[in-house]
């Protein structure tokens, strides 16, 4: 069923059934036939101001998504540096030999950070997932940058690795509920004719990136200790040591990003009137209020709105006339607020179940499982041990650090493109999706084994470039994909659990890359690549039925 027969349906119905009605409205609850009518009147508005206002403010929560990711990513070599952790008096070389007279548990507990930040991510994309859909979209759609912002400012201050650890978690509970909550406020906004944008929205994330690399080189080399100098934690304390004072460049990077969030949220709660979506307003009976915010956009828009409280309350009068056709779904109308929690479980229950109602449907269900849960674990070690990783590669052929933090903005640049290249080739006839993730998977996982095989400047560069190109591509065209290959009724739980297992494997992965980081830097590439592969694997086995068929 296409979003035009939908809407056609939905005229049948607000005018009282002085057109013929389609036999397939039957099938629909009351909830839905109000749904089809905003939907209608949303497309009759068009792209307003309204809508773009959204759209960039939704963007801006994809890019300090990617912005903090990368963030902890370029600060855990001067961390390191000046806080130091414990361990066993060992030196760890380049080429993974080990000597006398340096922290060997240092790399070991550097994907403490990540997981520590991967963990709020899942805690937050839990947490914000579901009061969404409780307390309304425009609550957590102000409250989750806020958190972010006010813990990230608060990163700058603590001088131990636990306290950085405590709150870095605490930024990842606000970030985490960014994607999720966006996508779906920006969905519920957007006419049906510019639902495209909604892969786009991923363009936002290699922009936070860039900026994070841009700041980083700015702050970090030239506010920094020297890169012989050891933490003044060490035992027996060196003269000189790497001091708090002689070291903040990486403070700066973290209360910088902290002030962008916050002026996010200032755009968001302060400058922009962020209404609430008429659909969450329907889905807890207030009609009227859904009335006034379609209203309230069509004035924004310098357009006028058509619809009315009476075309609800004619639909509600044939749907009380009629009888309940037995097809109302989990908790999607409003008269089935009241039912008992044990019988809302046995509906969810039973909706879940669709997700294993066929060999073919069990088949896709696992295998977005397993591409999702690889694709997180490959990108989470790339993200947190790249950077370390370049600098490492680049001080052994005597690269400085300036010229290696240049070197992020060069390689992190090219990912916006690749989101692009992304939405292109979704629709090209041949193309699709199910070969774009493949290749792209594929070039991506081929990028990380090179760079484990090569160490020059112009090698270095062009392999991390390359791996964060298609890295881009791949999850621009897997983020659009995923909601379309599932039914409407298990949409959303499909998608947050494909989400909650690639969340879950982020958690996992840099704390076993900080083990083999100990040994050498390939094991750590080797890690990253042989997850990727596992995508490609997996996408090449997916069900032809589930690519870029109709969106039922």
């Amino acid at each position: 069923m296409d979003h035009q027969m939908l809407d056609d349906k939905a005229i049948g119905l607000a005018d009282g059934g002085e057109r013929a009605m389609d036999p397939e409205s039957e099938g629909l609850t009351l909830y839905e036939k109000k749904s089809l009518l905003v939907n209608r009147e949303l497309d009759a508005m068009g792209m307003g101001k309204y809508q773009w206002y959204i759209f960039f403010l939704c963007g801006f929560g994809y890019l300090v998504d990617l912005l903090w990711a990368q963030v902890f990513g370029l600060v855990t070599a001067p961390l390191q540096q000046e806080i130091g952790f414990p361990g066993e008096s060992y030196q760890l070389l380049f080429d993974g030999h080990r000597g006398p007279g340096a922290d060997l548990l240092e790399d070991a507990q550097l994907g403490n950070i990540s997981t520590c930040f991967a963990a709020g991510l899942t805690a937050g994309a839990g947490f914000w997932g579901i009061l969404v859909d409780i307390v309304g979209r425009r609550w957590a759609f102000n409250l989750t940058v806020l958190i972010s912002s006010v813990f990230g400012l608060c990163l700058a201050a603590p001088s131990t690795y636990t306290g950085i650890l405590v709150l870095t978690a605490f930024v990842g509970f606000g970030i985490g509920g960014n994607i999720p909550i966006d996508t779906t406020i920006t969905l519920e906004f957007l006419p049906q004719n510019r639902r495209y944008l909604l892969p786009a929205l991923s363009v936002f994330q290699p922009i936070g990136v860039v900026i994070t690399s841009g700041m980083a080189y700015g702050f970090i080399p030239n506010y920094s200790c020297a890169s012989d100098v050891k933490s003044c934690n060490a035992s027996p304390r060196p003269t000189p040591c790497c001091s708090k004072a002689d070291n903040m460049g990486w403070r700066y990077l973290l209360l910088t990003s902290g002030a962008i969030t916050l002026s996010i949220f200032v755009l968001r709660f302060a400058l922009f009137s962020f209404q609430e979506s008429p659909k969450f307003l329907l889905s807890k009976g207030q009609d009227e209020k859904a009335i006034e915010v379609l209203q309230y956009i069509a004035r924004f828009n310098g357009r006028d709105s058509h619809i009315t409280l009476e075309d609800f309350t004619r639909l509600s009068d044939e749907d009380s006339s009629v009888g309940s056709n037995g097809s109302e779904g989990p908790i999607l109308n409003p008269q089935k607020l009241k039912i008992s929690l044990g019988e809302r479980f046995k509906s969810e229950i039973s909706r879940f179940k669709i997700l294993f109602s066929s060999f073919t449907m069990t088949r896709l269900t696992i295998l977005v499982w397993v591409t999702y849960a690889f694709d997180y674990w490959g990108f989470t070690i790339a993200g947190s041990f790249l950077p370390l990783i370049l600098k490492r590669k680049n001080e052994a052929i005597n690269v400085g650090l300036r010229s290696t933090y240049l070197s992020y903005i060069y390689i992190y640049f090219p990912g916006i493109f690749g989101v692009l290249l992304g939405a292109l080739c979704y629709q090209v006839p041949r193309v699709g999706r199910q070969i774009t993730m493949i290749i792209s998977s594929a070039l991506m996982a081929a990028s990380l084994f090179l760079f484990a095989a090569v160490n020059n400047r112009k090698s270095n560069i062009g392999l991390n470039a390359m791996e964060y190109f298609f890295q881009s591509m791949f999850n621009a065209v897997l983020y659009g994909w995923t909601p379309e290959a599932f039914p409407a009724p298990i949409r959303g739980t499909a998608s947050g659990l494909a989400s909650f297992w690639g969340r879950l494997f982020s958690i996992i992965s840099p704390l076993i890359a900080g083990h083999l980081l100990v040994k050498g830097t390939n094991d750590v590439l080797y890690l990253a690549g042989g997850g990727v592969f596992v995508c490609t694997v997996a996408i090449a086995l997916l069900p032809r039925k589930a690519m870029g068929g109709q969106s039922l």
